[in-house]
């Protein structure tokens, strides 16, 4: 392994938490694997971008440990709320934990899989990932990274040489298999598993591993209110960043939701193209209730069910008082990422409203894309050309100062956006004629445009 400015620092901490918490399984045995995507940038970030690609694949294909980090993959235990209902018979079903790591922030990270064989939680499933899956979730990470919002990050994607067969897309699928590297594993779900089985003293475990390896802080006795409290501000600010990119995730359910309120699992997510509250990403979300719109609900409602797991070793006043906080938290916060996708500074929180009021309204009234409309403001100044319907917004810009210029070459340009079309011509090149060609070029043009809004 060649020299690297951030040293490799290898973690074990999950194994604090004891057995009660995981099985540890084994990787499946793919006829082949065959690099498709490595982020070198993301690498870097972990000492691990000195990997060659034969000790890439080794370690994220054939799944060799990591030196000094966990010696067998751990399937992770959680229940959940799937769609508003209760289901005991989930966890880790087509991934695992792979190792444990510091990142250049001195966090403590994951490297976890998706489609990397079956464990104990597969149920029926094959445990595997289409590589479309992989594909979009390399468009999903990037995207998000590029648009402020706090992500899981796709590290690897290798294509495993299966043909797949699926009931909701053209069958046989290539395979692959993805490597994530995330803030963490735990779900909202953890939590709800443990109060399930009435299992106060492993909860309590839980809340004080969270609680120093992710917030820097010792448990004591209200250690379950304040793990409520970092979780509540995480998530207002996730459902926020959400808003503010124009993303809509598409199941928000309780094992979805990170307790670092990091963003992950992207399944059939979608980005809006243009303020329709109504906007579904999930062909199966009949009911709506994952929509654009009905995300900070979503959200909220999913920090609602930590708070009842919670009950089992806290009383119930402080944790609700802590829940209703979520609302006045969310709107400084949509405030704040919807100023800062406009290349502006923060005011006063009144002034602050009254642009993501406008804004809105003024979306929603030219019926105007998102990302162009973002594109064009950037800086405070709304063309005439978008009509009345943004007078308002007009008004109440020419009051900011903006935090940056428009002398990025990226302004010179044309919006990067990703909606639906794209991604299956991205797609539609690697299946018909395995060309990787546009799914690099949009990377590229993805990380040119978070260039431009830092």
């Amino acid at each position: 392994m060649a020299a690297s400015p951030q040293a490799y620092r290898p973690e074990r901490a999950i194994l604090d938490l004891g057995e009660a918490f995981y099985d540890p399984v084994m990787a499946a045995d793919f006829p082949e694997t065959r690099l498709r995507f490595r982020n070198d940038r993301a690498a870097r970030q972990v000492g691990l971008d000195g990997l060659n690609d034969a000790e890439w694949l080794a370690h994220f294909g054939r799944f060799e440990p990591l030196r000094g980090s966990l010696d067998q993959p751990l399937a992770l235990r959680y229940h959940g709320h799937q769609f508003r209902v209760y289901n005991p018979d989930i966890g880790d079903g087509r991934g695992f934990l792979f190792a444990q790591l510091r990142d250049d922030r001195d966090r403590l990270m994951d490297l976890a899989t998706k489609g990397s064989g079956q464990t104990p939680w597969s149920r029926f499933g094959d445990g595997r990932l289409t590589l479309k899956g992989g594909v979009r979730e390399i468009l999903a990470t990037e995207m998000l990274e590029a648009l402020g919002v706090e992500t899981s990050r796709t590290f690897s994607l290798i294509e495993t040489g299966e043909a797949l067969e699926r009931g909701d897309e053209p069958s046989p699928t290539r395979s692959a298999v993805m490597v994530r590297l995330s803030h963490g594993h735990i779900r909202i779900g953890t939590f709800q598993r443990l109060a399930c089985h009435r299992d106060a003293e492993n909860m309590q475990r839980l809340i004080a591993y969270v609680l120093r390896h992710y917030f820097n802080e010792e448990p004591g006795e209200d250690g379950a209110v304040r793990l409520l409290a970092h979780v509540v501000r995480g998530t207002a600010k996730l459902a926020a960043s959400y808003m503010a990119a124009g993303f809509v995730h598409g199941v928000l359910n309780s094992d979805n939701i990170n307790v670092t309120a990091e963003s992950f699992d992207y399944g059939p997510w979608r980005f809006a193209p243009n303020w329709d509250p109504g906007f579904t990403a999930a062909y199966f979300d009949h009911a709506g209730l994952y929509a654009f719109g009905r995300q900070p609900e979503a959200i909220h409602w999913d920090a609602m069910q930590l708070a009842v797991s919670l009950r089992a070793v806290s009383e119930a006043e402080p944790l609700i008082a802590v829940l209703d906080d979520f609302g006045e938290l969310y709107q400084p916060a949509v405030s704040g990422a919807i100023l800062w996708r406009l290349g502006l500074r923060p005011r006063d929180p009144e002034s602050d409203r009254a642009v993501v009021q406008a804004v809105e309204r003024g979306l929603r009234g030219a019926d105007a894309s998102i990302d162009r409309f973002f594109f064009d403001a950037f800086g405070g100044k709304v063309p005439e050309s978008y009509g009345p319907a943004f007078d308002d917004a007009r008004a109440i810009l020419a009051g900011y100062e903006p935090r940056s210029d428009r002398s990025h070459p990226y302004w010179q340009g044309q919006p990067c956006s990703m909606l639906i079309d794209e991604v299956e011509a991205i797609w539609s090149a690697i299946d018909q004629r395995d060309d990787w060609a546009p799914l690099e070029a949009k990377i590229v043009a993805i990380r040119d445009m978070g260039e431009a809004l830092e």
